[in-house]
């Protein structure tokens, strides 16, 4: 079974977003994966001192197929220093995995299916 890592921004560090409602179609967008026989796990990421080694630790829990990053983190022109080193530990701690780009948290399955 593929494995795909989607890795967004926590909703909950969103000023002004319901962050609830947000995670709620993110689990749903996880649940999607599972329709599609492809095993997903999340990775919520925050701009803070916390971010490099929790991602690390995630990157290496398994060989992932594709990791996706999300469209929150490339498009805020304020998270571009946190989406380059996203994309550097992608490339560091999991060399084997594709890495796509999804446009929004509801075509995730889609962006990871292009390189699968």
């Amino acid at each position: 079974m593929a494995s795909v890592l989607v890795i967004g921004y926590d909703p909950q560090a969103i000023p002004g977003v319901d962050g609830v409602a947000l995670r709620a179609a993110l689990d749903a967008e996880l649940d999607r994966f599972g329709e599609h026989g492809i095993d997903a796990a999340m990775a919520l990421v925050v701009f803070d001192g916390s971010t490099e080694a929790a991602l690390v630790a995630t990157l290496g829990e398994r060989p992932w197929d594709v990791v996706v990053v999300g469209g929150g983190i490339r498009k805020a022109e304020q998270l571009l220093a946190l989406f380059e080193r996203i994309v550097n530990l992608i490339r560091t701690h999991a060399p084997q995995a594709a890495i796509a780009f999804n446009t929004n948290g509801g075509d995730s399955v889609e962006a990871a299916r292009r390189w699968l």
